[in-house]
């Protein structure tokens, strides 16, 4: 006679008789089998129940990341099935289907894949999360949505749906209950798997889907047949974007609401025509979102110099990197220390990326030429403490910048340079006088983002010959040719298998002192103004990076990606 589950655990000792006597309580209450009590109950884990299972009820167990499953499979059994039935096929020999489950005493999935199937079913043990992440993984966001779509319209009707399709069609198919839903799952998995960008594209016979995730843009698992939607789903996130779906031959931005898992987002977007069709661009930006000093990942010492640059009543405070360099970030939290009710605030964005509670924000609008010039001339009679001008583009906007900061303003700004030297000869060449620089800016400040090793499979590493030598070729410092360990990320599911998980920025802080302007007012090239910054006390990005490469934060290929080489 077979011994039950609850003597085997108490055999094992995975549980105790006191535990199993309080789940066999809970379980009378509840009516639910034993297992899924004690799962419940946080007395045992899924897989060690499941392992246990295997062995009493002779059903092999399997960690479906170890397991590659045949692309014959997943094309021989719709997606339906492993979405409705929340199991997942892996093998198919002869008439013979084996399939992945998490509950060994649910025959129902069973019958009905034998009756729908015509063939024979074996079963596998495996978790319920990995269950749902192979579904994923093999048939793609949404799939079983699309077969449904498909399903539902004759084939050739539905492959029909291209970019020369009636607007009227369209859009009653972007309204179509599943192509909201199909939109839906698309977001909800860019937000699950922490993407800030979500990129539709269109190609000869093919579309594609990426997400950008800690700043890495990658490929995201979709059916085939999404193509034969491509249409409806950029109808949809144009309608729902306030955007116009006649027009496919202009670029177009719009910005959207939604709530996704109880959370809102919002969604800047933005429609290229392209050769074969529109392409999406789709931000992600939570609504509410916390902005401290502290988050910013500065060293102590860097952060003592910011609060002392904040704390100044006028000047101008210029940030500068690429787009997607987390200038934005910096500036709301700078902003967000200095709103106190005794100060104004007035920011000039485009876009505004994110709300902020106290502070005047106004979008630029250069359609009916609400440019931030305009703007900021009028700004300055509502008589305010602090401004943020989104981005200095133009001499205009930037001498009425420098002006505003002149007249006791504090002033906080954006250029795209690659590094701190550099913006200060780009505003040179704008046209503005090198007194008016020299003698209103207080910093120049470059950052970069990199990514974080992620925690969960952290590694430390010796240094060998080849991997000091990189070290020596980047920085001089003693400490870095003096390592011994540096550290990575072995990769593992938290991270999907990447190595890393979440971002942290890298920063290159000038500070205006008589010897840097005196160069400015000389006209020097941005190389002779970053070697005298250097020689007094000035950390490269590069230098910045190496810090947190010593501390385990982020690696050298990072830093690597993200800075230039140093001369």
């Amino acid at each position: 006679m077979a011994l039950r589950l609850g003597d085997i655990l108490i055999e094992k000792r995975i549980i105790t008789p006191e535990e199993l006597k309080k789940a066999v309580n809970e379980q009378q209450k509840t009516g639910e089998i034993l297992g899924k009590v004690l799962v419940r109950m946080g007395l045992i884990t899924e897989r060690k129940l499941l392992e246990v299972l295997a062995v009493q009820q002779g059903i092999p167990f399997l960690d479906l990341h170890e397991v590659k499953i045949p692309e014959k499979v997943i094309k021989d059994i719709p997606a339906k099935f492993p979405w409705h039935y929340k199991i997942m096929p892996i093998n198919m020999e002869g008439n013979v289907l084996t399939i992945a489950i998490s509950d060994p005493f649910d025959m129902w999935p069973i019958d009905d894949l034998e009756t729908h199937l015509d063939c024979r079913v074996e079963k596998v043990l495996a978790t319920s999360s990995d269950i749902q992440e192979a579904i994923k993984k093999y048939y793609g966001v949404g799939a079983n949505t699309i077969e449904s779509i498909l399903a539902e319209e004759p084939s050739e009707s539905a492959k029909k749906v291209d970019v020369t399709e009636k607007s009227e069609d369209l859009e009653k198919l972007a309204g179509d209950a599943s192509v909201i839903k199909l939109v839906n799952q698309i977001l909800a998995q860019a937000i699950n798997d922490r993407a800030t960008d979500v990129h539709i594209e269109h190609y000869r016979g093919e579309m594609k889907l990426r997400y950008r995730v800690d700043s890495v843009l990658y490929d995201t698992q979709v059916s085939a047949d999404i193509k034969y939607l491509y249409s409806a789903i950029i109808s949809r996130i144009k309608i729902m974007s306030g955007l116009d779906i006649v027009e496919r031959r202009l670029p177009q931005d719009g910005r959207a609401k939604v709530k996704i898992n109880k959370n809102e987002y919002e969604l800047r977007v933005s429609v290229l025509p392209t050769l074969y069709g529109e392409n999406v661009a789709i931000r992600i930006l939570p609504t509410t979102m916390l902005f401290s000093m502290t988050d910013l990942g500065m060293s102590e010492g860097d952060m003592k110099i910011i609060e002392n640059l904040i704390s100044r009543p006028h000047g101008i405070i210029f940030l500068t990197g690429p787009t997607g360099s987390g200038k934005t970030t910096t500036l709301y939290a700078c902003l967000s220390k200095l709103n106190t009710p005794e100060r104004k605030i007035v920011t000039i964005e485009d876009p505004i990326e994110y709300e902020l509670k106290g502070i005047s924000q106004i979008q630029v609008n250069p359609k009916i030429e609400l440019t931030f010039a305009r703007v900021l001339r009028s700004v300055l009679r509502h008589d305010p403490d602090v401004i943020m001008v989104g981005e200095v583009r133009d001499f205009e906007t930037a001498e009425i910048t420098i002006q505003t900061a002149l007249t006791g303003h504090l002033v906080f700004s954006t250029l795209h340079t690659n590094d701190s030297a550099s913006a200060a000869t780009r505003l040179l060449n704008i046209g503005l006088e090198p007194y008016l620089t020299a003698s209103s800016v207080e910093a120049f400040l470059a950052q970069r983002l990199v990514r974080v090793i992620c925690s969960k499979c952290k590694e430390k590493i010796t240094v060998t010959e080849a991997t000091r030598g990189i070290l020596e070729g980047f920085a001089a410092e003693s400490k870095i040719k003096e390592a011994k360990y540096i550290y990575r990320g072995k990769g593992c599911r938290a991270c999907n298998n990447t190595g890393y998980m979440g971002r942290t920025c890298i920063y290159e802080i000038m500070l205006m002192n008589e010897a840097i302007k005196k160069l400015i007012m000389e006209k020097v090239s941005s190389d002779v103004i970053k070697e005298h910054a250097v020689k007094m006390g000035m950390k490269t990005l590069r230098q910045n990076g190496w810090e947190k490469i010593l501390a385990g934060i982020t690696t050298p290929e990072e830093v690597m990606r993200v800075t230039q080489q140093e001369e």
